[in-house]
């Protein structure tokens, strides 16, 4: 698996490492990083990030690249942080680099596939029931690993543990364990 970052999205940012006082670690999901890493075809307009280190960053990068700030004015691309996310607890052992060669400041760590499956659960939107059929259909994801994970790793810590599980069971059973 390797990361592809193509115009306009590698010169927006350029443009946001560039404008960075300091070091910034984006741990990105969604669309954007599913289009990288896996080549999603549905447009997206954003970076969605869960967390940034350091947290006292995360100002600098919204006022940088956040969708009222002049850069997103100018590509029509932004960052996005992602309030209320569940997501499994052991996600940073598992962070992939999508950062592009030459950045210096912007360093973007995407979740791990099955990790960002699972912090799809709790939204359950059509979008992203779609996003998870289309990674099924890659054949990159393992209903062991997704189990294995919600159950040691997220469910501890959901806020609806029996419609995020019930949300599990419908996307395992229509898109992976239907496949044999």
């Amino acid at each position: 698996m390797s990361a592809t970052i193509e115009d306009p999205w590698l010169s927006f940012l350029r443009d946001v490492d560039r404008a960075l006082s300091r070091p910034v670690v984006a741990h990105c999901l969604g669309g954007f990083v599913l289009a990288v890493l896996w080549g999603l075809p549905r447009p997206t307009g954003d970076v969605d990030f869960i967390v940034v280190e350091p947290p006292e960053a995360a100002s600098e990068l919204l006022d940088i690249a956040g969708e009222e700030s002049e850069l997103p004015s100018r590509y029509k691309l932004h960052f996005h942080r992602v309030a209320g996310a569940e997501y499994p607890e052991g996600y940073l052992s598992r962070l992939v680099s999508i950062t592009p060669n030459g950045f210096k400041r912007l360093r973007l760590m995407a979740l791990e596939v099955h990790d960002l499956v699972l912090a799809k659960l709790g939204r359950n939107s059509p979008r992203d029931r779609s996003d998870v059929e289309f990674l099924a259909q890659k054949r990159v994801l393992d209903a062991g690993v997704l189990k294995e994970r919600f159950e040691t790793e997220l469910r501890p810590y959901v806020l609806n543990e029996a419609r995020t599980k019930a949300t599990l069971d419908l996307w395992l059973d229509e898109f992976l364990l239907s496949e044999g």
